[in-house]
């Protein structure tokens, strides 16, 4: 393999991780703060369609975004209201969230522009086009580091670099300011935030709305970024793999973003290396489509080791009087 092809894998890597980094991320907030969200998936696929329908009728990118990002919040907010003020089972609220998002974006898809669930195709100044980093071009000569730079650094969309630096925002955020270290009391032990005098349910909304907004980021990404359009189910199980990829960095961002990369870059090479041939055998396309689910539980089950969650995660909080 020619370092050209290892360039192109790399840039594939970055480009399928980053929906994934944002979900993971935003599950990480959700789960620190100990609320569990399986729902992850379905806010992704809900602000996917939002934003490329919006951004085919009004053909503006941003406007698209700032649609995703707020039907997002929406699921979001019904899921906090379900776990958080009635004090309902976490799971069965995430996997509601996710089968409302699945018929949901097909019924007002078709409804709306009767295509069979899709929306139009995104053009221009409707989807995210890559930015050329300053001397790209000028680099692209320098031998290793000009192409590294050139092919891989520069020619991302906006989303992709903010995806990679909400990484050490986050960092800093949860361990580095009082925010951060409230949130992570509320997912460890609620009571005694609340014997502090700090609001445990209003920490946990505001960890459930951080999540929405990046699962909005992560949906938009999908589909006026990396694609250029909505298509039914095109999150395609992303969500529960960036769980997994949460499970697998323990809950820290700079492991999200280790594990992240990992699972995009089995993607990667599933969609890379099709019909391989080993001797007389053909290996089918779809067993390299099933690649990396295969591979997210063979990684799951063998080399994560020991995964403590927060240990209030799941519990509704009961405040005694």
């Amino acid at each position: 393999m020619d370092y050209a092809t290892l360039l192109q894998v790399a840039d594939s890597t970055v480009r399928l991780s980053v929906p994934l980094l944002l979900a993971c991320l935003a599950g990480l907030y959700s789960e620190r703060a100990g609320i569990f969200d399986i729902g992850l998936e379905g806010k992704m696929l809900m602000a996917a369609f939002t934003s490329a329908a919006l951004a085919a009728v009004s053909g503006s990118v941003w406007i698209g975004l700032l649609a995703g990002i707020a039907s997002s919040m929406l699921l979001a907010g019904l899921h906090g209201l379900a776990s958080i003020t009635f004090r309902g089972n976490q799971l069965i609220s995430g996997v509601a969230i996710n089968f409302l998002a699945s018929g949901l974006t097909v019924v007002i898809a078709q409804a709306w522009f009767e295509q069979g669930g899709r929306t139009p195709s995104l053009q221009g100044a409707a989807r995210f086009e890559p930015i050329t980093l300053p001397l790209a071009e000028t680099l692209q000569g320098v031998p290793v580091f000009g192409p590294l730079y050139a092919e891989l650094i520069s020619g991302q969309t906006a989303l992709a670099y903010v995806g990679f630096a909400m990484v050490p925002l986050t960092w800093w955020l949860l361990f580095r300011t009082r925010f951060g270290l409230r949130l992570r009391a509320v997912g460890e032990a609620p009571e005694a935030v609340d014997t502090a005098g700090v609001s445990v349910i209003r920490m946990r909304f505001a960890a459930v709305a951080i999540a929405g907004v990046l699962c909005g980021l992560a949906g938009a990404y999908l589909a006026t970024a990396l694609q250029a359009g909505f298509v039914r189910e095109m999150t395609a199980g992303r969500g529960f793999i960036a769980l997994a990829a949460l499970i697998f960095a323990k809950w820290r961002p700079w492991y999200a973003l280790s594990a992240t990369l990992l699972f995009g870059l089995l993607q990667a090479v599933a969609l890379r290396f099709q019909n391989i041939d080993i001797g007389t055998f053909t290996v089918p396309v779809q067993f390299m489509d099933a690649l990396p689910y295969i591979l997210t539980v063979v990684i799951l089950a063998g080399f994560v080791g020991k995964a403590i969650p927060p240990r209030a995660g799941g519990e509704p909080y009961v405040k005694e009087r």
